[in-house]
């Protein structure tokens, strides 16, 4: 039986696909690292997702614009037990993490350099253990809104693939975000907002690094929040 899947956008969630040029190194790392870490959608699914990892680990949780890779990487570091699965479609992004493991391949991490909405697609059902969307693109003007990654669609994918008890992490520095992310998690059945005091989502997650980005915000004197949602 063919799986259902919500329609996809006509525009994509993320803006653009390169930057500046890549120095040699990022260039080889990408030519040399990437097609081993990265995940073949044109393969089935393993009924287990544990399965995609060099070596065994308890669960798996998914990273969503992992930027420069800097929370990514001290998750994969801190927790050798739990797979990461990370996705970014910028490729100065996934360059600069492959650049950063030194051609050291963690058996813990697999990444995907495209949209993260047919990566979801793909996930077997309740296999995510956590996902985390870290400073995603806000998209400020009202016209773009529909490009904003939160919303019904793609929460509807993460209820899919979480597990009852999953945990699904948003971090940002721009409150309209902030705002919409909160009414459309609370509006949805399968969310619920683990806060029970404004230090909850003003501290950040435990075993927080910090990113540069969010670094820039704070000395901008922007003030980031972090939610937390449990899966229903």
């Amino acid at each position: 039986m063919t799986a259902h899947h919500p329609e996809r956008s006509t525009e994509a969630f993320f803006g653009r696909r390169k930057g500046k040029r890549l120095r040699p190194g990022q260039i080889a790392a990408l030519e040399t690292l990437l097609p081993v870490l990265k995940i073949d959608l044109d393969r089935p699914a393993p009924e287990d997702i544990r399965m995609l990892f060099a070596h065994p680990v308890n669960d798996v949780r998914l990273e969503i614009g992992f930027g420069g890779g800097e929370h990514l990487l001290a998750e994969v570091n801190r927790c050798p037990g739990t797979g990461f699965i990370g996705v970014e479609p910028f490729v100065n992004g996934v360059a600069k993490l492959l650049s950063a493991l030194d051609g050291e391949l963690p058996a813990n991490l697999r990444l995907y350099d495209d949209d993260a909405t047919r990566l979801l697609d793909w996930l077997p059902q309740a296999s995510l253990s956590g996902i985390d969307l870290l400073y995603p693109d806000p998209w400020p003007k009202k016209r773009h809104w529909k490009r904003r990654f939160v919303g019904p669609t793609n929460l509807d994918r993460f209820a899919r693939v979480l597990k009852p008890g999953g945990i699904f992490r948003f971090a940002s520095d721009i409150d309209s975000y902030v705002n919409w992310t909160l009414l459309h998690c609370r509006a949805h059945p399968a969310f619920a907002w683990k806060a029970e005091s404004a230090d909850d989502w003003r501290h950040p997650f435990d075993n927080w690094p910090g990113t540069r980005y969010e670094m820039k915000a704070i000395r901008e004197g922007r003030r980031p929040a972090y939610l937390t949602f449990i899966r229903l």
